[in-house]
């Protein structure tokens, strides 16, 4: 039986061999593929059938693919594994080339995909075919965001990997600002793969002007549909969230994903894959955020 590890190889080699029409054998025929983060609003697809249609549609023959940069986190379930890796992407009609940051969560049952929840950089595969009008063009005429329904806020143990995120996330929608910083270590590593232009946060100084940014936007958040994956390396938590508000009389939904390195209760290394793209989407600055690449 393939192990999870092994299935996540064999679907990323065929992306990288172009081999898109045998790509859905590796899927469950019932499978969930979700994309939190897709233009200009998340999808979800069911079957089979469906994902063999996207694999062999042509926006799959509009780009060629050459992974990089592999990281797969183990999870204390089983089933679950969370893969980080980069792309060389580059369009077929343009010729021109670009990298781009992924994150998946696959869970894999007796050799196959049964559910997938997968966050690409759609910004940077749209500018490198030319597409940033066709960006602008579909946020204007998105729907309103669909929103979850808010539970209550969680409490786990404040040193462990869980509660310190609990912590960083209820303090930016409780505005505490820069506070925050001293949930990280000195020296940290935190980027945002999915923010052009962003550079690396090391100090608490760079954190507390990161965090002190966000608190003066007046934004009312909440965290919705929070759930985290808990690495066999105890250091590693990966957490899926969405911030949830309203701003300027709009509903407003960021789904985001972390990839956090925890070690003596303080934050070491971050990666924070937010939906940049689709904020400035909803603001109507895609056109400056493409700038910055």
């Amino acid at each position: 039986m393939n192990s999870p590890r092994d299935v996540f190889a064999a679907l990323s080699d065929g992306i990288s061999e172009g081999r898109f029409s045998e790509l859905s054998a590796l899927y469950a025929e019932d499978v969930v593929v979700e994309h939190p983060q897709a233009v200009p609003r998340p999808t979800r697809l069911h079957g089979r059938a469906a994902v063999h249609e996207r694999f062999t549609s042509a926006l799959a023959g509009a780009l060629r693919l050459n992974r990089k940069n592999v990281v797969v986190h183990e999870t204390t379930d089983p089933e679950v594994i969370v893969a980080e890796y980069d792309y060389d992407a580059e369009s077929v009609a343009t010729g021109r080339t670009i990298p781009a940051a992924n994150i998946q969560v696959l869970r894999i049952r007796d050799g196959l995909i049964v559910h997938s929840r997968d966050y690409h950089d759609y910004l940077r595969l749209a500018v490198i075919r030319d597409g940033v009008d066709q960006l602008v063009k579909a946020y204007e005429q998105a729907p309103p965001r669909d929103l979850s329904p808010i539970g209550p806020r969680t409490s786990s143990d404040p040193a462990s990997r869980r509660g310190v995120f609990e912590r960083l996330v209820h303090g930016v929608c409780d505005k505490v600002g820069p506070d925050l910083a001293e949930l990280y270590a000195e020296p940290t590593h935190v980027t945002h793969p999915f923010q052009p232009g962003s550079a690396v946060v090391r100090t608490r100084e760079e954190l507390r002007a990161h965090f002190g940014q966000a608190a003066a936007m007046g934004v009312d958040f909440e965290i919705a549909d929070l759930v985290t994956y808990e690495g066999t390396d105890p250091e590693v938590l990966i957490a899926e969230f969405a911030y949830q508000g309203e701003y300027g009389g709009r509903p407003v939904r960021i789904a985001n994903i972390f990839a956090m390195r925890i070690r003596d209760g303080l934050v070491v290394e971050s990666r924070d894959y937010g939906d940049h793209l689709g904020i400035a989407g909803d603001l109507g600055t895609i056109p400056e955020l493409a700038a910055k690449l």
